[in-house]
């Protein structure tokens, strides 16, 4: 198979083998007495790799053998999947990881094993006839952006590097792909994106990136249920096994892992090449001190605009959500 031909499911699995014989000796079977019934996980337009696990049902025939059942939900942005996870509606989600560590600063008992990616999934963006120019132009401006998101996060931080804060702008809460239409209708001014609505909304509607820092997009999380991941940490290390086989063969096949993004989007394929071949990199998935890091410079936005209670520790917040050691011997490099 070339990377051009999409892959069938029999095509997919043998290519799998591999990974999957890697993997095998790493994590244990679970207890068919101590196995849940169902594992229930999300998947997401900003996880590609969630995508790719998904089509392919690898993770199902794996925990069939346990009898344990695989349920998909759909989360429109980090805000959606920890609303889920806090409610016990899944198990494992997909967030930024700066919205994890707000997350769990204000409460929700999670932790986060794995990262599906280091992306570019968002930037400030305006119309193609704007006449915003630079971050200054913001102020009094009308913005969208999804609260509890790394473009909401986003959109703080790159206040703060012009000494505006959120008090300064017109803040408007609308989830991702609502903003995006707000956008192109001309209902706000500027709009913090996430790909693939924000790479869509470039190539398809001429809108332009107002400003761009990778540095301030935090990593992609999956994050566990903490009493889940007491209860059941072999069918988690089994989940992060498949998430496993599907990053390696993302990363073998860049081209189909975008079709398959452009059919579940429902965008274009150029739209969905600009995600994982440009925006997406797949290849430090083990939590570790860049990831720790990343989270420690950009937990200042939290307090200094007051969305963690007074008092709260942050670098401890950091350390009880980034497990750096649960996945190891699962992940290769």
């Amino acid at each position: 198979m070339t990377r051009e031909t999409f892959p069938t499911r029999r095509e997919a699995l043998a290519l799998g083998l591999s990974v999957a014989a890697g993997l095998a000796a790493g994590p244990a079977r679970a207890q068919t007495a101590g196995a849940p019934k169902e594992l229930r996980l999300d998947h997401a337009y900003y996880s590609p790799t969630s995508l790719v696990l998904r089509r392919f049902g690898w993770l199902e025939e794996d925990l069939a053998k346990d009898g344990v059942g695989v349920r998909w939900v759909l989360s429109a942005g980090s805000n959606r999947a920890l609303e889920y996870l806090n409610a016990g509606s899944i198990d494992i989600g997909s967030t930024a990881g700066l919205a994890a560590l707000l997350a769990r600063a204000n409460g929700n008992p999670i932790r986060a094993p794995y990262i599906f990616s280091r992306p570019e999934w968002t930037a400030l963006v305006v119309r193609g006839d704007s006449g915003i120019r630079s971050l200054a132009d913001l102020k009094g401006r009308r913005i969208a952006a999804t609260k509890g998101t790394d473009p909401y996060l986003f959109l703080l931080r790159a206040l703060h590097t012009v000494g505006l804060k959120r008090t300064d702008i017109e803040h408007v809460a609308l989830q991702h792909a609502d903003g995006r239409a707000a956008l192109e209708q001309g209902r706000v001014d500027a709009w913090a994106g996430l790909d693939p609505l924000m790479a869509a909304s470039e190539l398809d509607a001429g809108s332009k990136l107002l400003y761009r820092n990778v540095g301030f997009n935090t990593y992609g999380f999956l994050n566990v249920r903490e009493e889940f991941l007491t209860r059941h940490p072999q069918v988690v290390r089994r989940a992060i096994a498949a998430y496993e086989r599907a990053r390696a063969w993302t990363l073998a096949n860049p081209s189909d892992a975008a079709r398959i993004l452009a059919e579940e989007a429902k965008v274009s394929l150029p739209v969905a090449l600009l995600q994982v071949k440009l925006r997406s990199d797949f290849s430090h998935p083990l939590p570790g001190d860049e990831h720790l890091k990343a989270l420690q410079a950009a937990s200042p936005i939290l307090t200094a605009e007051q969305l963690v209670r007074p008092g709260v520790d942050l670098n401890r917040t950091i350390a009880d959500l980034v497990d750096t050691r649960f996945a190891a011997g699962l992940v290769k490099a």
